[in-house]
């Protein structure tokens, strides 16, 4: 059991990273090796190396677990909680003051103007995060293939956890096989059309303990960038249950790039916005609470896995498959900027910014979006 100079020292620094953790999980990740290797010696390079490796074996966010790992190691099973939740929440307080705001003004007005272009800045950043994920994803045509499958299922409506898993399993299964060819993947992903129509349902009221079961299992099987979260709860809350629409779904997006922390906090927001201070907290909950449980759970076991070669190749179709629900997103959301000139300018130029200043804080292509859809919505 670890001494509570210990525990406060992992609490410490983790709220602190928690507070200052901008620019996506690679920078947290970065900030967390200078903290716990460089400056601290909690462990030397190569163990942190290999967290990070390991990690994306696991569904959840990256950065979020990545914290929990180095909790549990320095400092056990208190350790891990610690680190876990003091690193979330600073993200989820913020996002969870900006949500009672966007309730209680976005809709009026003098604040909704500025909401009407962070959509199609929003599509850039997602689209961006799809070119960016997707060289490293796609590195052969059998990948490409369950990639292109994972977009048309996902616009013909199946759910995202059937279409993830399914796929994965499929190519886990048939890239063992050597010189299986395109034919046999799809052949054995026409079953996931049947299993995708079992699971969709229809919409429903809301509780409490539905909400909380719904981010509970996008938390579970969320493998890949956070941005996959968006495929995953246009899916959900947007198409199946009714409960958001796209245009709060987007203004969630662009919210969570000005928090600190992880991109999984939009659940505080989306919760707030559904049901109330509770519908917050059991969305927050649910989405994080499977992070500690497989860290927990695998953390001993995590080297052997890494060194799996179905793992590896179920992660492999995973990743090439969340590129693909991300893709499908930008696609559907994309037509409303056919629709709207005004929205395709922003866009453009949100995608301009980008591609000049490419390092730059996505955050300001939130603030370009706000701005210039203010002032094109006064035209």
């Amino acid at each position: 059991m670890a001494d509570l100079k210990t525990l406060g020292e992992v609490a410490g620094v983790f709220f602190r990273l928690g507070v200052f953790a901008y620019g996506g999980p690679a920078a947290h990740i970065a900030m967390m090796q200078e903290e716990v290797v460089q400056r601290r010696q909690w462990m030397i390079e190569q163990e942190f190396l290999d967290l990070v490796g390991v990690t994306n074996l696991i569904p959840g966010p990256n950065s979020t677990e990545m914290a929990i790992h180095c909790g549990y190691i320095r400092a056990g099973t208190p350790g891990l909680l610690l680190a876990g939740i003091c690193f979330i929440f600073p993200a989820v307080l913020i996002t969870g003051l900006i949500a009672w705001f966007y309730a209680q003004y976005g809709a009026l007005p003098n604040i909704e103007p500025f909401f009407f272009g962070i959509k199609a800045a929003v599509i850039v950043i997602i689209g961006n995060a799809v070119i960016s994920l997707g060289r490293k994803a796609v590195n052969s045509r059998k990948l490409a293939v369950l990639g292109l499958l994972a977009v048309i299922l996902s616009l013909l409506g199946l759910p995202a956890v059937a279409v993830i898993l399914g796929l994965g399993v499929v190519g886990m299964i048939h890239f063992s096989r050597a010189g299986s060819g395109d034919l046999p993947v799809l052949q054995a992903a026409l079953p996931i059309l049947g299993a995708g129509g079992v699971a969709a349902l229809p919409a429903v009221a809301v509780t409490t303990s539905h909400l909380f079961l719904v981010f509970l299992k996008i938390g579970a099987v969320l493998f890949g960038s956070g941005y996959v979260l968006i495929a995953f709860l246009n899916d959900e809350l947007v198409h199946k249950l009714g409960w958001l629409t796209s245009q709060v779904l987007m203004d969630s997006v662009a919210i969570g790039q000005f928090t600190p922390g992880p991109v999984l906090s939009t659940a505080t927001f989306i919760g707030y916005q559904i049901a109330g201070l509770e519908g917050a907290a059991a969305a927050t909950v649910g989405i994080f609470l499977p992070s500690f449980f497989f860290v927990l759970l695998l953390n001993p076991i995590l080297p052997f896995l890494r060194r799996s070669p179905a793992v590896s190749r179920f992660l492999d179709a995973v990743n090439v498959v969340s590129v693909g629900l991300m893709l499908a997103v930008v696609l559907e959301l994309g037509y409303a900027l056919a629709l709207d000139w005004r929205l395709a300018v922003i866009a453009i130029g949100a995608f301009l910014i980008n591609y000049r200043w490419k390092q730059i804080n996505v955050a300001w292509l939130v603030v370009w979006g706000a701005l210039a859809g203010y002032l094109l919505r006064l035209i």
